[in-house]
Protein backbone atom coordinates (compact mmCIF):
# COMPACT_ATOMS: atom_id res chain seq x y z
CA UNK A 1 0.00 0.00 0.00
CA UNK A 2 1.56 3.55 -0.85
CA UNK A 3 1.78 5.99 1.68
CA UNK A 4 0.17 9.56 1.72
CA UNK A 5 0.83 12.55 3.60
CA UNK A 6 -0.73 16.37 3.12
CA UNK A 7 -0.18 19.17 5.10
CA UNK A 8 -3.00 22.02 4.82
CA UNK A 9 -1.99 25.41 7.05
CA UNK A 10 -2.89 29.32 7.75
CA UNK A 11 0.74 30.79 7.30
CA UNK A 12 3.68 29.14 5.22
CA UNK A 13 5.14 26.52 7.47
CA UNK A 14 8.13 23.86 6.76
CA UNK A 15 7.04 20.09 6.56
CA UNK A 16 10.10 18.90 7.84
CA UNK A 17 9.65 17.29 11.03
CA UNK A 18 6.46 14.98 9.18
CA UNK A 19 8.64 14.28 5.94
CA UNK A 20 11.45 13.06 8.23
CA UNK A 21 9.60 10.19 9.63
CA UNK A 22 7.11 9.73 6.41
CA UNK A 23 10.44 9.13 4.17
CA UNK A 24 11.69 6.54 6.73
CA UNK A 25 8.28 4.58 5.25
CA UNK A 26 10.23 4.55 1.79
CA UNK A 27 12.56 1.44 2.24
CA UNK A 28 13.35 1.55 5.88
CA UNK A 29 10.11 0.87 8.38
CA UNK A 30 7.78 0.23 5.43
CA UNK A 31 8.57 -1.75 2.22
CA UNK A 32 7.27 1.24 -0.35
CA UNK A 33 10.45 1.56 -2.21
CA UNK A 34 9.04 1.88 -6.03
CA UNK A 35 9.46 6.04 -5.48
CA UNK A 36 8.01 8.98 -4.07
CA UNK A 37 7.06 12.71 -4.82
CA UNK A 38 6.27 15.96 -3.17
CA UNK A 39 4.91 19.25 -3.91
CA UNK A 40 4.80 22.50 -2.26
CA UNK A 41 2.75 25.48 -3.13
CA UNK A 42 3.77 29.03 -3.18
CA UNK A 43 1.31 31.42 -3.86
CA UNK A 44 0.90 30.62 -7.64
CA UNK A 45 3.82 28.48 -7.94
CA UNK A 46 4.10 24.92 -6.93
CA UNK A 47 7.28 23.18 -6.22
CA UNK A 48 7.55 19.70 -7.48
CA UNK A 49 9.86 17.15 -6.53
CA UNK A 50 9.73 13.24 -7.73
CA UNK A 51 12.11 10.40 -7.86
CA UNK A 52 11.51 6.96 -8.77
CA UNK A 53 14.40 5.68 -6.01
CA UNK A 54 13.27 4.85 -3.16
CA UNK A 55 12.64 7.65 -0.20
CA UNK A 56 14.97 6.83 2.65
CA UNK A 57 18.51 7.17 0.74
CA UNK A 58 16.81 9.34 -2.18
CA UNK A 59 19.26 12.17 -2.73
CA UNK A 60 16.42 14.43 -3.83
CA UNK A 61 14.40 13.72 -0.11
CA UNK A 62 17.75 14.09 1.50
CA UNK A 63 17.44 18.05 0.19
CA UNK A 64 13.93 18.08 1.01
CA UNK A 65 14.73 17.07 4.54
CA UNK A 66 17.57 19.33 5.14
CA UNK A 67 15.53 22.69 2.89
CA UNK A 68 12.75 23.76 4.98
CA UNK A 69 10.48 24.76 2.33
CA UNK A 70 7.20 26.94 3.60
CA UNK A 71 3.64 26.31 2.07
CA UNK A 72 0.73 26.18 3.14
CA UNK A 73 -0.48 23.45 0.94
CA UNK A 74 1.84 20.18 0.68
CA UNK A 75 1.19 16.85 -1.11
CA UNK A 76 3.49 13.64 -0.43
CA UNK A 77 3.69 9.98 -1.91
CA UNK A 78 5.41 7.00 -1.07
CA UNK A 79 5.08 4.60 -3.74
CA UNK A 80 4.32 0.80 -3.55
CA UNK A 81 3.41 -0.16 -7.49
CA UNK A 82 0.73 -2.01 -7.80
CA UNK A 83 0.09 -0.89 -11.49
CA UNK A 84 3.28 0.47 -13.85
CA UNK A 85 6.72 0.51 -13.84
CA UNK A 86 8.93 1.61 -11.33
CA UNK A 87 10.08 4.92 -13.57
CA UNK A 88 9.64 8.86 -12.93
CA UNK A 89 6.38 9.36 -14.96
CA UNK A 90 4.71 6.88 -12.74
CA UNK A 91 5.60 9.06 -9.40
CA UNK A 92 3.23 10.73 -7.40
CA UNK A 93 2.40 13.45 -6.87
CA UNK A 94 0.91 14.59 -10.11
CA UNK A 95 0.29 17.73 -11.65
CA UNK A 96 -2.26 19.43 -14.02
CA UNK A 97 -3.47 23.13 -14.78
CA UNK A 98 -7.47 23.86 -14.55
CA UNK A 99 -8.60 27.57 -14.44
CA UNK A 100 -5.28 29.12 -14.12
CA UNK A 101 -4.07 27.34 -11.26
CA UNK A 102 -2.10 24.04 -10.38
CA UNK A 103 -3.37 21.15 -9.42
CA UNK A 104 -1.69 18.02 -7.24
CA UNK A 105 -2.74 14.76 -6.99
CA UNK A 106 -1.51 11.43 -4.97
CA UNK A 107 -3.58 8.28 -4.65
CA UNK A 108 -2.88 5.67 -2.67
CA UNK A 109 -5.13 1.96 -3.75
CA UNK A 110 -5.57 0.07 -6.67
CA UNK A 111 -8.13 0.94 -9.34
CA UNK A 112 -9.30 -2.22 -11.45
CA UNK A 113 -10.86 -2.04 -14.76
CA UNK A 114 -10.57 1.46 -14.53
CA UNK A 115 -10.52 3.10 -18.13
CA UNK A 116 -12.32 5.83 -18.89
CA UNK A 117 -13.00 7.80 -21.80
CA UNK A 118 -10.36 10.56 -22.09
CA UNK A 119 -11.45 13.27 -24.73
CA UNK A 120 -9.86 16.71 -23.55
CA UNK A 121 -6.74 18.04 -22.48
CA UNK A 122 -5.63 15.84 -19.66
CA UNK A 123 -4.36 12.61 -20.79
CA UNK A 124 -1.81 10.56 -18.79
CA UNK A 125 1.84 10.43 -19.45
CA UNK A 126 2.59 7.56 -17.32
CA UNK A 127 0.74 4.18 -16.93
CA UNK A 128 -0.96 4.42 -13.26
CA UNK A 129 -4.53 3.80 -12.75
CA UNK A 130 -3.66 7.01 -10.27
CA UNK A 131 -2.95 9.39 -13.03
CA UNK A 132 -5.40 8.09 -15.26
CA UNK A 133 -8.06 9.21 -12.31
CA UNK A 134 -6.68 12.85 -11.70
CA UNK A 135 -7.03 13.15 -15.52
CA UNK A 136 -10.46 11.88 -15.15
CA UNK A 137 -11.13 14.20 -12.45
CA UNK A 138 -9.74 16.84 -14.40
CA UNK A 139 -12.34 16.57 -17.17
CA UNK A 140 -14.89 16.44 -15.41
CA UNK A 141 -14.20 19.65 -13.24
CA UNK A 142 -13.79 21.48 -16.41
CA UNK A 143 -16.84 19.65 -17.27
CA UNK A 144 -18.95 20.83 -14.38
CA UNK A 145 -17.58 24.40 -13.93
CA UNK A 146 -17.08 27.28 -16.37
CA UNK A 147 -14.74 28.86 -13.59
CA UNK A 148 -12.49 27.69 -10.17
CA UNK A 149 -15.72 27.00 -8.20
CA UNK A 150 -15.95 28.09 -4.77
CA UNK A 151 -14.68 25.31 -1.98
CA UNK A 152 -17.43 24.43 -1.15
CA UNK A 153 -19.18 23.87 -4.39
CA UNK A 154 -15.82 21.75 -5.56
CA UNK A 155 -16.22 19.80 -2.58
CA UNK A 156 -20.18 18.50 -3.25
CA UNK A 157 -18.72 17.57 -6.87
CA UNK A 158 -15.70 15.90 -5.60
CA UNK A 159 -17.80 13.79 -3.32
CA UNK A 160 -19.60 12.84 -6.93
CA UNK A 161 -16.62 11.76 -8.60
CA UNK A 162 -15.07 10.01 -5.89
CA UNK A 163 -17.91 7.84 -4.72
CA UNK A 164 -18.17 7.03 -9.00
CA UNK A 165 -13.96 6.05 -8.92
CA UNK A 166 -14.01 3.99 -5.98
CA UNK A 167 -16.50 1.40 -6.95
CA UNK A 168 -13.26 0.06 -9.31
CA UNK A 169 -11.47 -0.09 -5.65
CA UNK A 170 -9.37 1.56 -3.02
CA UNK A 171 -9.59 5.52 -3.54
CA UNK A 172 -7.70 7.37 -0.80
CA UNK A 173 -6.14 10.20 -2.85
CA UNK A 174 -4.90 13.69 -1.77
CA UNK A 175 -5.94 16.68 -3.67
CA UNK A 176 -5.33 20.52 -3.55
CA UNK A 177 -4.98 23.52 -5.49
CA UNK A 178 -3.28 25.73 -2.93
CA UNK A 179 -6.68 26.99 -2.00
CA UNK A 180 -7.23 23.74 -0.05
CA UNK A 181 -6.56 20.38 0.63
CA UNK A 182 -9.39 18.12 -0.30
CA UNK A 183 -8.60 14.06 1.27
CA UNK A 184 -10.99 11.10 0.61
CA UNK A 185 -10.61 7.55 2.10
CA UNK A 186 -11.67 4.14 1.38
CA UNK A 187 -9.71 2.25 3.90
CA UNK A 188 -6.78 3.63 5.68
CA UNK A 189 -6.25 8.11 6.16
CA UNK A 190 -6.07 9.73 9.36
CA UNK A 191 -5.37 13.75 10.23
CA UNK A 192 -4.60 15.49 13.43
CA UNK A 193 -5.34 19.63 13.98
CA UNK A 194 -2.68 21.73 15.54
CA UNK A 195 -3.43 24.48 17.29
CA UNK A 196 -2.15 26.72 20.77
CA UNK A 197 -1.50 25.39 22.87
CA UNK A 198 0.82 23.33 20.85
CA UNK A 199 2.52 20.35 22.49
CA UNK A 200 5.92 18.05 22.28
CA UNK A 201 5.59 15.63 19.43
CA UNK A 202 7.71 12.27 18.78
CA UNK A 203 7.76 10.36 15.27
CA UNK A 204 6.92 7.18 15.04
CA UNK A 205 9.51 5.87 12.46
CA UNK A 206 12.08 7.87 13.72
CA UNK A 207 13.85 8.95 16.88
CA UNK A 208 13.15 12.37 16.44
CA UNK A 209 11.15 14.90 18.52
CA UNK A 210 9.90 19.12 17.77
CA UNK A 211 8.85 21.04 20.74
CA UNK A 212 6.27 22.41 18.25
CA UNK A 213 5.54 25.35 20.53
CA UNK A 214 8.81 26.72 19.97
CA UNK A 215 8.17 26.98 16.43
CA UNK A 216 4.67 28.57 16.49
CA UNK A 217 2.12 31.84 17.57
CA UNK A 218 -0.74 31.40 18.93
CA UNK A 219 -2.34 32.33 15.85
CA UNK A 220 -0.79 28.88 13.80
CA UNK A 221 -3.14 26.28 12.52
CA UNK A 222 -1.69 23.21 10.93
CA UNK A 223 -3.52 20.15 9.62
CA UNK A 224 -1.73 17.17 8.82
CA UNK A 225 -3.38 13.80 6.31
CA UNK A 226 -1.51 10.59 6.14
CA UNK A 227 -2.17 7.30 5.90
CA UNK A 228 -0.87 5.87 9.28
CA UNK A 229 0.06 8.61 12.01
CA UNK A 230 3.20 9.86 11.98
CA UNK A 231 3.57 10.34 15.67
CA UNK A 232 3.46 8.11 18.38
CA UNK A 233 2.08 10.61 21.33
CA UNK A 234 -0.53 12.99 19.52
CA UNK A 235 -4.54 11.87 19.11
CA UNK A 236 -4.83 11.33 15.35
CA UNK A 237 -8.36 10.61 14.12
CA UNK A 238 -9.63 7.85 11.93
CA UNK A 239 -11.35 8.96 8.60
CA UNK A 240 -15.12 6.97 8.14
CA UNK A 241 -14.64 4.50 4.91
CA UNK A 242 -16.10 6.74 1.69
CA UNK A 243 -15.33 9.88 3.17
CA UNK A 244 -13.96 13.50 1.90
CA UNK A 245 -12.72 15.88 4.26
CA UNK A 246 -11.76 19.47 2.97
CA UNK A 247 -9.14 21.26 5.35
CA UNK A 248 -8.50 25.18 4.72
CA UNK A 249 -6.53 27.04 6.92
CA UNK A 250 -5.75 24.16 8.83
CA UNK A 251 -8.83 23.39 9.93
CA UNK A 252 -11.70 20.76 8.51
CA UNK A 253 -14.32 22.84 6.99
CA UNK A 254 -16.40 19.86 5.38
Amino acid sequence: MCQLLGMNCNTPTDVTFSFAGFAQRGGNTGDHADGWGIAFFEGQGLRHFVDHQRAVDSPVADLIRRYPIKSRNVIAHIRKATQGGVVLENCHPFVRELWGRYWVFAHNGDLKDFWPQLHGAFRPVGTTDSERAFCWIMQELAKSHAGTPSVAEMTITLRELAARIATHGTFNFLLSSGEALWAHASTHLWYIERRHPFAHASLADEDLSVDFAAHTTPADRVAVVVTAPLTSNELWTPFAAGELKVFVDGVAVG
